[in-house]
């Protein structure tokens, strides 16, 4: 049985204000982050929050990166100051001087060439992983210029009872390749992530640092800033607290409302519900829509949680039932939901 093709009859939540104000759950940011958000990457969506961890236990967090970093320098000018007279050896041979570098090829098997060269190769390939992986954390630890760096942030900031953090986010950006209120998959993704990143049990655990990852970064510049426009008074500290920011090509920067994008993903699958048991009424199959949800409820309330195996064991019971009422039930869902 071949369903007919039908229109929603709620109202799409991404649809934009009569007053010209963004969809929900976006709003424009408050005067007093519009010189905030001006002087951040377009590219990026942004978050902000409030840590209000210890000084102390800051404090010592971040002795962790500055010790590590420290290490690392002295490591490193120690190979330096190793292996240097080793390269010039090379340099001074190359230009056809006798050095303590030069190896008589000529006069050597075939064994020993190989291993001399094999020798020298693996030296220049390690040396140059050091350079290139290895050197540059703590010249961006300490004088890294793009985004600002840690040590110029401690510096400009100190330790503070209550610190503003400034997460920019990373590749992932560049999946949001349509207009979020237009494009369903750039929204989720959107939605998805920030949510992990505002999750109140994930800011109560761990302090702002830790809180660099796969998917976000520190924008050290940004939190210098911010913190600057809080000691200068024109902005409070609370103006900062749990703040999504994401660029639009048409209202600029906005704000994500976290309440609201929660209350608004509920309204979304709600209205995907409904518009599927109007599909199922249609067709003269409400029966099988009730039977649905009560599948779904059965195998959600089971002993051990409604994982994925368990997920995919009720999706075949359902797609099961379906096709006995000749109903393909994953095009009728795209058909009568849009997604």
């Amino acid at each position: 049985m071949a369903p007919t093709k039908r229109t929603a009859k709620s109202k799409p939540a991404n649809a934009s204000r009569s007053d010209g104000s963004p969809p929900v759950p976006f709003k424009r940011p408050p005067e007093v982050l519009e010189s905030f958000a001006s002087g951040l990457n377009e590219k990026h969506v942004y978050v902000t929050h409030i840590d209000s961890k210890p000084a102390a236990f800051k404090r010592k967090i971040f002795l962790v990166p500055v010790a590590m970093n420290i290490c690392v320098s002295l490591l490193f000018v120690w190979r330096m100051y190793a292996i240097l007279p080793w390269y010039w050896q090379l340099v001074v041979s190359a230009f056809g001087y006798q050095s303590d570098a030069t190896f008589p090829a000529s006069q050597s098997t075939w064994s020993e060439l190989s291993w001399e060269v094999g020798k020298r190769g693996v030296t220049m390939f390690i040396d140059f992983m050091l350079f290139v992986f290895v050197w540059p954390w703590p010249v961006e630890f300490a004088a890294g210029q793009r985004h600002g760096n840690p040590m110029l942030w401690r510096r400009k900031v100190g330790f503070r009872e209550k610190e503003i953090y400034v997460r920019r986010s990373r590749d992932w950006d560049r999946l949001l390749r349509g207009d979020i209120f237009k494009d369903a998959d750039s929204r989720k993704i959107l939605t998805a992530y920030v949510q992990q990143a505002t999750s109140p049990l994930l800011q109560e655990q761990k302090t702002g640092y830790l809180l660099m990852n796969s998917h976000w970064d520190l924008d050290w510049e940004a939190m210098i800033y911010a913190h600057e426009l809080v000691d200068t008074k024109a902005a409070a500290l609370e103006a900062f607290k749990n703040v999504v920011l994401v660029h639009h090509k048409d209202y600029g920067w906005l704000c994500y409302d976290l309440k609201m994008g929660s209350a608004v993903e509920e309204d979304d699958k709600r209205r995907q519900v409904f518009a599927f048991r109007d599909a199922l009424t249609a067709m003269g199959k409400e029966d099988l829509f009730y039977r649905w949800v009560e599948i779904v409820q059965f195998e959600a309330t089971q002993p051990g949680g409604f994982g994925p195996e368990k997920q995919e064991e009720a999706a075949k019971k359902i797609r099961d039932m379906f096709e006995k009422e000749n109903i393909n039930f994953d095009e009728l869902w795209k058909e009568a939901v849009g997604n």
